[in-house]
């Protein structure tokens, strides 16, 4: 069965890890549209695994041997987490027929930095050649094995970039690239939003009704669309509900498909106007995280805790600063499964990425009676959001309409133009450029970041040297610097004391948006002018930073950042790239008080 591109990402799965092989097929090198079917089914392979392989991708490998018809020889994938990789699986499956043969993915593989496993299977099985469905959604890991494999003289394909196909089959590689991606979406998602890969559901009436006008709503929809939610609840890491639902429907949300997984249930509530008995406050099987605004009912929140519910507490409780959050708690994918207020509110915090509404051939009328999604505060049809790759299923005596409200991300960033560099930095040709992406501090080139650990000392208003443990640091305080406020100059200090960049850099944004008062009247004019100032230090008293800096002449330098659109490259290219523009600019600075510096030595002689 082929996976059905702009299909459900939650397709049913197999619950148990099984070796399958497709019917023999031919593979000559250069048919692009049979090699683009390999990889689509490697991610119908990489698709049995999702919800169990979180936070790890999910991943298909097929094995075709080289002699002979080039059939399918292995197959794999991940089952879950502490598994074989499918790429061991496939080859132990393959053999020695392995040998010569080449190798389909839908996904680079992704343990270069640590365990190399699936990278060193496939070369000591005698795989000769690799084909990628898609690069590593992760920066810090995109590219490291497909230069280790070719590093270990395989050839290495990446569908859409090394395969040039013929005009009449490049809807079928873009079928098979989009194949990928949907397997992965919830990844490639997180890695381009910084918030976890959102799926609104709900089940309503032929008249757009999800309860009658008392609320009651057992059953809208069958028994199959029953069974298929429990699937989705089973393929996410997290289930959203709001407190109106608690109230309303005692829900248990609990997976109940029998494949062992189940998600966190998460309840989102301003006023924390709870009941004390609700089948949520059961932790036995799985855990129940409340999140509300800051103070709400202190009494509730220690009976809750008492039954072993954990509560976070939000200055502000909205959609977006939640998601940030299990977003930091590396969550990948989360199921929406709340009423039509909480559903508009995450829809115009712009959180929600794909919608599954199962449709009931049931009118129920009311006029009163609620909808799956509230107040947009849009007038105009013109405003209605449109969903992108829509599918329609029957299940049962319901329809089931799915589709992406927000593109599937490509997370290859558009890279500004080499004539516009080449006019900030000289060393950049419009011709034969390279490009290094740097981002977080990890990354190879990760010294490059404003967040990396390089203490610098910088004088300040009164000529004297102060000692900053970062670039960002010095930056976010000098928001504030000579601001004649008490409350400004309390905040260069706790800004100045914080125990990481990314705390400095929060608190120095969070005053920044709470209080824009306080600073200081020049910022807009000055903050490029001081960063630079601060990047000229940091790389003037760190040899080894220095000499990183010069390595990349002629390279085009973007800080990859897709949220930052001002000092990074934005997720689609659209961001002014100025991070990457200054250390263009003092390479070039640095490079010229060299060749400056070579030549007087010579005049000298």
């Amino acid at each position: 069965m082929a996976l059905a591109v702009g299909a459900s990402y939650f397709s049913p799965i197999a619950l148990k890890p099984r070796a399958t092989f497709a019917s023999p097929v031919s593979c000559s090198g250069g048919n692009h549209a049979l090699e683009a079917a390999l990889v689509r089914r490697a991610a119908e392979l990489a698709d049995k695994s999702a919800g169990f392989t979180s936070p790890h991708p999910n991943v298909g490998c097929l094995v075709v041997s080289g002699g002979g018809g080039g059939d399918v020889v292995g197959e794999g994938y991940l089952y879950a987490q502490g598994t074989k990789p499918a790429e061991v699986q496939a080859v132990e499956a393959a053999g020695e027929r392995c040998r010569g043969g080449a190798a389909f993915l839908n996904l680079e593989p992704g343990d270069c930095h640590g365990d190399r496993t699936a990278v060193s299977a496939l070369v000591q099985a005698g795989i000769t050649r690799v084909v990628l469905g898609m690069r590593h959604p992760l920066k810090h890991l995109r590219g490291n094995a497909i230069r280790e494999l070719r590093g270990q003289g395989l050839q290495v394909d990446v569908l859409g970039e090394d395969l040039q196909s013929k005009i009449i089959e490049d809807h079928v590689v873009q079928e098979a690239q989009k194949a990928c991606r949907i397997v992965n979406a919830p990844l490639v998602y997180r890695a381009a939003s910084r918030v976890p890969f959102s799926v609104l559901k709900y089940a309503m009436t032929l008249d757009g009704k999800i309860a009658a006008s008392s609320g009651h709503a057992a059953w809208i929809s069958s028994k199959k669309s029953r069974s298929r939610v429990f699937e989705l609840r089973g393929r996410s890491d997290a289930i959203v509900v709001g407190g109106n639902t608690v109230r309303r429907d005692d829900p248990r949300l609990t997976a109940r498909h029998g494949g062992g997984h189940l998600p966190m249930r998460i309840v989102m509530t301003q006023t924390l106007d709870l009941p004390e008995e609700a089948n949520l406050w059961d932790i036995s099987e799985v855990s129940t995280i409340v999140v509300t605004q800051r103070g709400a009912k202190k009494n509730f929140q220690k009976y809750l805790a008492s039954k072993g519910v954990e509560v976070v507490e939000f200055d502000i409780l909205n959609p977006r600063d939640v998601m940030e959050y299990f977003y930091d708690r590396g969550y990948l994918s989360i199921l929406w499964e709340c009423g039509g207020t909480l559903a508009a509110s995450a829809i115009s915090s712009g959180v929600i990425h794909k919608v599954f509404a199962f449709v009931a051939p049931k009118i129920i009328g009311g006029k009163h009676a609620p909808s799956p999604v509230g107040e947009l505060g849009m007038v105009e049809m013109s405003q209605a959001l449109d969903l992108i790759d829509v599918c329609y299923e029957q299940v049962g005596p319901d329809m089931l309409v799915s589709g992406f409200l927000q593109p599937i991300p490509d997370l290859t960033p558009v890279i500004p133009s080499a004539d516009e560099t080449s006019a900030i930095d000289p060393t950049v040709t419009p011709y034969d450029s390279s490009i290094i992406f740097f981002y977080k501090t990890w990354d190879p080139y990760g010294a490059f970041s404003n967040f990396s650990p390089h203490p610098i000392q910088m004088r300040d208003e009164n000529g004297n040297y102060a000692t900053w443990s970062t670039v960002e640091h010095y930056y976010q305080a000098h928001k504030y610097v000579g601001v004649d406020n008490p409350l400004a100059r309390a905040c260069v200090e706790d800004i100045k004391c914080a125990k990481s960049p990314e705390e400095a850099a929060r608190m120095g944004r969070s005053v920044q948006r709470r209080h824009p008062d306080l600073v200081r009247s020049d910022w807009e004019s000055v903050k490029i002018d001081l960063m630079y100032r601060a990047l000229k230090t940091k790389f003037s008293i760190y040899p080894h930073l220095n000499n990183m800096l010069l390595s990349t002449a002629g390279s085009v330098l973007v800080e990859a950042s897709p949220h930052d659109l001002f000092w990074g490259g934005g997720r689609e290219g659209e961001g002014l790239n100025y991070l990457g523009r200054l250390l263009m600019q003092l390479r070039s600075e640095f490079l010229g008080e060299s060749s400056a510096t070579s030549e007087s030595s010579i005049l000298a002689a």
